[in-house]
């Protein structure tokens, strides 16, 4: 096959042929052959690099035309591709992890976000509801009357590898003396719960650890003195950055709104964790635009009109994302520390999602849906677009790992809390008649799929 001709030969061919017709009409003038004499030493000398220079324009072009396109579609849930960052862009971060085990060479191409549930009633489940103490109440389904427990007996398998086993000792030997954070709402407070009850397992006697809660309910601290005090602790923080619904206790707002660049109003509490998990999805989802506050608290109740405004909820969410990765840039040393975000969690609210009777949702459910495409209609693609372009983009100098739990929890329409828990208020005698009405399909019962979550968290941190 004949080599393809480059650029450069094809530029300089042309300038002499260009250059042998004008020597040919000696009438020319001679500033036209010295013009021509010119550009036949630019071709040979930065033809390479013209091409290359009008080529990373029409790039630039086609990527702003990408992102409008996206733009302009971004609230529907549909399926295009994210867009892809500007060229040029943020340097993507490079090190070796903190509490990495793997040899810094090795080049594991396994998703382990990729797989199916597999029956395991005999490593499963990881502990015992009742053997462990921490678990808020709202999520203890077996004490609270759930007649099975066949949710609790499955394993995630990845399409081509294998979970390591978790191992309590060992994640709490590379904890000794370190702090584990979670930060989010109540299903990043459920994971907190599932890991702690994954680690107390290792400290039988009750002496060596303790669990503590402040009195706003703000924070939750677990320590495991044996391990130099180490401590697995959640912080409140449903939108991260300061808002109207950060009252732990009582937070049912529906008229929800958040402050611009607020983020260090919960941040500072955040400092000195070694490992950090963040959460936040759920809360913005309530309609396509989100309340934005820019100013203080004051000025939302003396000029609402000048200091709040809506935004979409894409833009929103952004927002917040890109701050929570600015915080990190400026309050933790990635060379020895490790930040986790954790994926929106599913509701099934729907039966229609999953070719069920209409009007139904999780309640009474036992089997897990088997479709491996399945998507539910409450999961808005459009807020994991937004991720996933920030972390291409802008946000690619920060070696987050994202915790993409989405899709493998999306099966799991068995797992809720559904009935089985301690209600914020007594059912009424119509709510009882009708179950379904009153039916938690947010949170999840533990043991249950939360443990596999950290699963997931333990093989991340130890084997990114």
């Amino acid at each position: 096959m004949k080599a393809p001709v480059s650029s450069s030969s094809t530029t300089s061919t042309s300038g002499a042929a260009l250059c042998s017709s004008i020597a040919k009409k000696a009438r020319f003038s001679p500033l036209l052959l010295a013009l021509a004499l010119f550009l036949l030493c630019f071709s040979f000398l930065y033809g390479e690099d013209l091409k290359e220079l009008l080529g990373r324009q029409a790039q630039v072009a086609s990527s702003h035309l990408f992102v409008n396109t996206n733009s302009s579609r971004n609230n529907n849930g549909g399926h295009e591709q994210p867009a892809a960052p500007p060229a040029g862009g943020t340097k993507k971060w490079k090190g070796r992890l903190a509490f990495a085990l793997n040899d810094e060479d090795e080049d594991e191409e396994c998703d382990v976000f990729s797989g199916t549930w597999a029956r395991d009633s005999a490593a499963h489940p990881l502990y015992r509801e009742e053997e462990c103490p921490y678990i808020h109440p709202q999520l203890t389904c077996q004490a609270h009357g759930r007649p099975d427990a066949a949710y609790q007996r499955w394993r995630w398998q990845p399409h081509d590898c294998t979970l390591p086993a978790f191992d309590a000792a060992r994640l709490l030997e590379a904890l000794r003396g370190k702090r584990m954070l979670f930060v989010g709402d109540s299903l990043g407070r459920g994971q907190f719960a599932s890991m702690v009850c994954l680690l107390q397992a290792a400290i039988p006697d009750p002496r060596a650890r303790s669990f503590w809660m402040s009195p706003d309910q703000q924070r939750t601290v677990f320590t495991a003195r044996e391990y130099g005090n180490a401590t697995v602790e959640f912080y409140w923080a449903p939108f991260l950055l300061e808002s109207n619904a950060d009252n732990a206790a009582v937070h049912r707002i529906s008229d929800r709104m958040v402050r611009r660049g607020s983020i260090g109003y919960h941040g500072r509490h955040w400092r000195g964790a070694d490992v950090v998990v963040f959460n936040t999805y759920l809360w913005w989802c309530t309609g396509l635009r989100f309340r934005i506050l820019d100013g203080s608290w004051e000025d939302a109740r003396a000029r609402p009109e000048e200091a709040v405004r809506w935004v979409s909820t894409e833009e929103a969410y952004g927002m917040a994302f890109r701050d929570m990765l600015q915080w990190v840039r400026d309050n933790m040393d990635l060379n020895t520390t490790r930040v986790f975000f954790t994926s929106m969690s599913p509701t099934h609210q729907k039966s229609q999602d999953w070719g069920g009777e209409p009007g139904n949702n999780c309640y009474n459910e036992t089997a897990m849906i088997e479709d491996e495409g399945y998507w539910g209609s409450d999961g808005r693609r459009s807020v994991m677009r937004v991720i996933r372009e920030i972390l291409d983009g802008d946000g690619a100098d920060v070696p987050l790992t994202f915790l993409n739990v989405t899709q493998m929890s999306m099966y799991r329409k068995d797992a809720h809390t559904s009935i089985y828990k301690r209600q914020w208020s007594e059912p009424t005698a119509e709510q009882r008649a009708d179950p379904k009405t009153y039916a938690d399909c947010v949170h999840w019962c533990l043991p249950g799929l939360q443990d596999t979550w950290n699963e997931l968290l333990y093989s991340k941190l130890f084997y990114p």
